[in-house]
């Protein structure tokens, strides 16, 4: 059976807390052989991969234990970014659901790490190697046989771009427009991807906020009401999802590809986006030339499962029906009952049987349980029960893994 699976996660799980102590040691000062950081690291990502590996999932990561932030270090490693120190709040669209939450008006506050084209991006194999050190590890703990099962997370190609203000994503002589800059941007990520295929990735989840993002009326209303842009709102999703297709457009056959519209796990557990699928569902299942959408439903902020009518029959849907952000144990033959109404819209929509349009879904958590390194609600007891739910409904309805 090739990925999606039919019990997924969406990448990240609670860190182990002797890898935290080390990497808060080495920001005191010490150094990684002092405190034991690699091999802290890597006995860390092998018990994580063995973990995934005795509750029955196939798709298998390093629970981004690698990184501080879900994004990782990726961008900081092309060539031609610049990292910024205390930004201006001007240069941020304040309307941008996670800056909202992490800066302030007037004020010189980062939301996050954050990074902009100082010159012309390029992808440089000497220095693009966070990934590779995270998929490397992941296979350091598995036989060679299994290696395929491997998926790694990876940022969406629009992160650095969303967030700033029209043209403030990149300096002036750098790009002169998006268009200049989004083209360079997919160059990167196809040698990217292209450099993790040759070391023998085979499934790569795209984590984007900013897809879930469109269905806000409050990112639309500001994005309306913001005149320094160009184009309408629904230019700027155009424009992403052909960044997306080029971005990806030289990846072979084998390599599976997917999108999690994340709705944000922010520490605390707290959320960043509201809103049904419906406004981006037709063109965004249509158009996109990923073969999975990982989609969040653990609530009624997700709207209903009628959007899905839209998914073409050459592609698939991971419906993420339990929380990771709340500790109580969702009840099994809810969850169940869910999946069966995503099954018959999704046949609706193809004019399928129910039990055709099963062979297109899978589920899992809605997000992933540690997206930055600490601060959520769950304990490790929680997440193993969550995912073990996951895995209990996938054998009850599919019996396959």
């Amino acid at each position: 059976m090739a990925p999606p699976f039919r019990a997924e996660h969406m990448g990240s799980l609670l860190r182990p807390q002797a890898l935290l102590t080390v990497r808060e040691a080495v920001r005191d000062g010490k150094t990684a052989e002092e405190v034991g950081f690699d091999e802290t690291e890597k006995k860390a990502v092998a018990d994580v991969v063995n973990l995934q590996r005795q509750l029955g999932f196939r798709a298998l990561g390093d629970g981004e234990f690698v990184r501080t932030r879900f994004w990782g270090l990726m961008w900081d490693e092309f060539d031609g970014t610049i990292r910024l120190q205390d930004a201006e709040a001007s240069m941020f669209r304040l309307y941008h659901p996670d800056v909202v939450s992490l800066i302030e008006q007037d004020r010189k506050v980062m939301p996050g790490d954050s990074v902009i084209a100082g010159s012309k991006l390029r992808h440089n194999p000497s220095k693009s190697l966070s990934n590779l050190h995270e998929l490397r590890l992941i296979q350091a703990a598995l036989p060679k046989e299994s290696w395929a099962d491997i998926k790694l997370t990876m940022i969406t190609p629009a992160w650095f771009h969303m967030r700033y203000k029209q043209g403030k994503a990149y300096t002036p002589e750098a790009y002169s427009n998006d268009g200049e800059y989004f083209a360079d941007v997919a160059k990167v990520y196809q040698e990217e991807l292209a450099q993790l295929y040759d070391a023998g990735l085979r499934n790569v989840q795209f984590d984007d906020p900013g897809l879930a993002y469109f269905c806000s009326n409050k990112f639309r209303d500001g994005w309306a009401e913001d005149k320094d842009n160009i184009g309408t709102v629904d230019d700027l999703l155009d424009a992403y999802i052909k960044l997306y297709n080029d971005s990806i457009s030289k990846t072979p056959a084998d390599m599976h590809t997917g999108v999690h519209l994340c709705r944000g796990n922010f520490i605390g557990g707290r959320h960043f986006a509201e809103g049904a699928y419906d406004i981006i569902a037709k063109k965004l299942f249509q158009e996109l030339d990923v073969n999975t959408f990982y989609l969040e439903y653990d609530t009624a902020r997700s709207g209903g499962f009628e959007p899905l009518k839209f998914l073409p029959a050459n592609k698939f849907v991971v419906v993420g029906a339990i929380s990771t952000k709340l500790r109580e144990l969702e009840d099994k033959e809810e969850v169940k009952g869910r999946i069966m109404q995503a099954a018959n819209f999704v046949a609706e929509g193809r004019g399928q049987t129910v039990e055709e349009a099963l062979k297109s879904i899978a589920i899992s958590p809605q997000c992933g349980f540690s997206t930055h390194e600490s601060g959520y609600p769950l304990s490790e007891e929680d997440q193993r029960n969550k995912l073990s739910l996951v895995r209990q409904i996938a054998d009850e309805i599919w019996g396959e893994p």
